[in-house]
C-alpha cells in the first residue's frame, strides 16, 4: 500500500499535468476561432468559382464539334487502374481520435483497391508516419536518352515500382502554415498526372468540418470531374451523438459556438448565377477558359479541405484537452480520498499502539 507522501507527490504530478491539458484547451480554442474563420472565408470563392464553371458547362460544349474529343482532360473518365490517395491528418496529436480516425477510414478505402495501383500523397506528418511503416517509397532512376529532334540528350526520370501500393509525396508542416501558393503547387502535380494519364483517379480523405458538432471524417473523389460544385462522397464517418453533445459543451464552455454560420443566402446568390438563364458573350476560346478556371477549382477544394481539417483537428484537440481536464479532476479526487484513508489509518493505528501500550502498564 503506498504512503501518504507517495500519495502527496502523485496528486502533485496530475495537478500539473491538468495545467498543462487547460492551457493546451484554452490555446486549441484560440486557433480554433481563427481556423474556421479562415475555413469559413474559404467557401465562398470555392462556391463561386463552382458556379462560373457550372454556367460555362451548360454554355459552352464540352466536345469539340471538330476533333469530337473533350475540351479539357480533367473531364475525362478512365477505367480506375491507377489512383491517387491525398490523405489529411494532423502534424501533432493529442488530438483525440481525430488522426486515427482518418487513418482507419484511409485503411478502409485502400482495403478496396485490391489489385489496383495505389499512390498515398499524405499531408500531416502523423498520415506519413503511419503511411511510410506500412508502405514503401516510391523510386525515381534518371536515364538519359537521346532527343529524335535534334539529337540533344534529355533526362528522364523513370519510376520502379515495388509494391501495388507506394508513398509519393510528403507535405510535413502544410497545415500548420496553410497558403494557397503551396496548395496550388500540390494541385497542378495532380492535375499534371492526371493529364498525363499517370493515374486515373485522384481520392482525398479529410475531416469535412461545418461547425464543432457537425463534422465527419469523408472521402471524396476529387478526380475526374463529373459535376462542377457537386461533391461526389464515397465514404463518410458520422460521429456519435455522445461525441457531440461534449463538443457542444467544451465549446459553449469556450465561449465558440457549437453551431455552423448560417450561408444559406450566399449559397443561394452562387447557385442563382450558375443557373441564370443568361446567354454569356465569351471572347475567349472555350478550352482557354477551361485551362483557367479548372486548375483554380481543383485547388479550391484541395484548399477547403484542408482548411476545414485544420479546424477539425482544433477542435478535436480542445475536446480532447477538456476530457483530459476533466480525468485529472476525478484523479485528484479519487487519489485525495485514498490518501485521506490512508492517513486515517495510519492515525489510527498509532492510537491503538499507544492505547496498548499503556494498558499494559
Amino acid at each position: 500500500m503506498a504512503n501518504v507522501l507517495d500519495l502527496r507527490r502523485r496528486i502533485r504530478s496530475v495537478k500539473s499535468t491538468r495545467q498543462i491539458t487547460r492551457a493546451m484547451k484554452m490555446v486549441s480554442a484560440a486557433k480554433l476561432r481563427r481556423a474556421q474563420e479562415r475555413a469559413i472565408s474559404a467557401r465562398p470563392y470555392a462556391l463561386r468559382i463552382a458556379s462560373v464553371l457550372a454556367s460555362l458547362k451548360r454554355r459552352v460544349e464540352i466536345l469539340d464539334p471538330v476533333t469530337g474529343n473533350l475540351r479539357h482532360p480533367l473531364f475525362a473518365v478512365r477505367p480506375e487502374k491507377r489512383i491517387l490517395l491525398v490523405i489529411v491528418s494532423g502534424d501533432k496529436g493529442f488530438a483525440g481520435a481525430f488522426n486515427t480516425n482518418i487513418l482507419k477510414a484511409s485503411a478502409q478505402f485502400l482495403s478496396l483497391c485490391e489489385g489496383r495501383e495505389v499512390d498515398i500523397e499524405p499531408i500531416g506528418r502523423k498520415a506519413r508516419d503511419q503511411m511510410r511503416r506500412r508502405y514503401p517509397q516510391a523510386t525515381h532512376e534518371e536515364v538519359q536518352t537521346e532527343n529524335p529532334a535534334d539529337g540533344s540528350s534529355l533526362v528522364r526520370h523513370v519510376r520502379h515500382r515495388k509494391s501495388g501500393i507506394e508513398v509519393v509525396g510528403e507535405h510535413p508542416g502544410l497545415l500548420e502554415k496553410l497558403t494557397h501558393g503551396a496548395v496550388r503547387e500540390i494541385a497542378e502535380e495532380i492535375i499534371r498526372r492526371y493529364t498525363h494519364e499517370e493515374i486515373d483517379a485522384c481520392y482525398i480523405v479529410y475531416n469535412e468540418f461545418k461547425s464543432v458538432i457537425q463534422q465527419r471524417v469523408v472521402t471524396e473523389r476529387l478526380l475526374p470531374l463529373i459535376e462542377p460544385g457537386s461533391h461526389v462522397i464515397v465514404d463518410a464517418v458520422e460521429p456519435t451523438a455522445e461525441e457531440r453533445e461534449f463538443a457542444a459543451t467544451v465549446a459553449a464552455a469556450a465561449g465558440i459556438s457549437p453551431f455552423a454560420e448560417d450561408t444559406h443566402e450566399s449559397d443561394e446568390e452562387a447557385a442563382r448565377f450558375g443557373t441564370a438563364d443568361v446567354d454569356y458573350i465569351y471572347e475567349q476560346p472555350a478550352a482557354e477558359l477551361l485551362n483557367g478556371l479548372l486548375p483554380s477549382y481543383v485547388s479550391a477544394m484541395l484548399f477547403h479541405a484542408m482548411a476545414e481539417s485544420v479546424a477539425a483537428e482544433h477542435a478535436a484537440r480542445m475536446t480532447a484537452m477538456e476530457a483530459a481536464t476533466n480525468n485529472a479532476s476525478d484523479m485528484i479526487d479519487s487519489l485525495t480520498l485514498y490518501m485521506n484513508r490512508v492517513r486515517q489509518a495510519a492515525i489510527t493505528k498509532e492510537i491503538i499502539e499507544i492505547v496498548s501500550g499503556a494498558a499494559a502498564l
